[in-house]
């Protein structure tokens, strides 16, 4: 089959590599979409990542499709289901799993191979985050799970809720899903960020607000950039009694100052969420079947399979789509 294959810093290859036999649990699915995320082209310029992939491997984590083959008649999933699948799955034993902590498992098991015509899901993530979609729901909608989840992750943390004002710093995908559930829920939302298409559709999920926030008047400020400087000027624009969710982020071995007078005498609230949870991924399905976050309002651009070296080397130079529905099939 035709697949994407990392093997080092700016180096993606399309190939024609072999499709293993299916291990006890495992489930093949046939890619009906992937999407490109912030993290793959992240992973692209440095070459690895080192906790989700070491190369050479099969590239990208976004996708759904339909179930093609399983491994045993017992299996959750039947051949033709159509389904989305995290891109990792906790242990459910460690310390933290025991404790409500999964996003941050010692034991997380990844999963990556959506720019490819399938992939094997491995046993426990089969298990524990391989969902059904219903029959009205869109692949491409579909295949927004795993990035929405870590968004409701970070919701949830900073423990949104109706009346709240909340500031987003970047208008990159996770921003915007930022803007799209906090206005779902009932929260005034401004959203500094770059490139007008994107602040343009920030404006169209419904944010009260697009203008370079200097006046620090917002109750919770999302950081979805990942940069250090934008992490040190988020603890300025928030106001006193505040939250501050370092969400994006920063290259390994950054560091950053913060004013640590500020942050006492404001008695401020500093987090930051990572990943997702098994939960969180099934909150994710229910917005987009519900309708909230829809592909129409992040997937600007389309590209075959054998053009993603050169799309990943446009992105590194600026392309500024939002994201990019991924042709598998050509």
């Amino acid at each position: 089959m035709k697949a994407a294959v990392l093997y080092g810093k700016e180096d993606v290859r399309v190939e024609d590599i072999q499709s293993q036999p299916l291990k006890p649990g495992e489930v093949r699915i046939q890619i009906e979409a992937a999407l490109t995320c912030g993290t793959d082209l992240k992973v692209f310029r440095r070459g690895y990542h080192a906790k989700m992939i070491v190369p050479p491997a099969v590239f990208g984590h976004e996708l759904s499709g339909v179930v093609a083959e399983v491994h045993s008649p017992e299996s959750t999933v039947k051949i033709g289901d159509r389904v989305v699948v995290a891109n990792s799955a906790p242990c459910g034993e460690c310390f933290h799993c025991r404790n409500q902590q999964e996003n941050i498992c010692d034991d997380l098991l990844f999963l990556n191979g959506a720019y490819a015509e399938s992939i094997v899901v491995p046993a426990r993530i089969a298990q524990k985050n391989l969902l059904r979609l219903n029959g009205r729901t869109e692949f491409k909608d579909a295949a927004l799970t795993e990035p929405l989840a870590c968004v409701v992750q970070g919701i949830e943390d900073v423990k949104l809720r109706a009346g709240q004002h909340i500031l987003v710093l970047g208008a990159g995908p996770i921003g915007l899903m930022f803007v799209a559930l906090a206005k779902h829920l009932g929260c005034t939302v401004t959203v500094a960020g770059r490139r007008a298409a994107r602040l343009e559709a920030a404006r169209k999920l419904g944010a009260d607000h697009v203008i370079d926030i200097t006046d620090g008047n917002n109750l919770i400020t999302i950081e979805a950039v990942g940069s250090p400087k934008v992490w040190e000027a988020s603890v300025h624009l928030v106001r006193k009694g505040g939250t501050v969710n370092f969400f994006g982020g920063c290259p390994s071995g950054t560091t950053v100052t913060l004013d640590t007078t500020l942050i006492h005498y404001s008695d401020l609230t500093l987090l930051a969420s990572f990943h997702h949870t098994p939960r969180t991924i099934r909150r994710a399905l229910e917005f987009i079947e519900a309708g909230v976050i829809q592909a129409a309002d992040f997937v600007d651009g389309e590209c075959p399979l054998s053009q993603l070296p050169q799309l990943f080397k446009s992105m590194t130079e600026g392309n500024h789509v939002v994201k990019t529905l991924v042709r598998v099939k050509e």
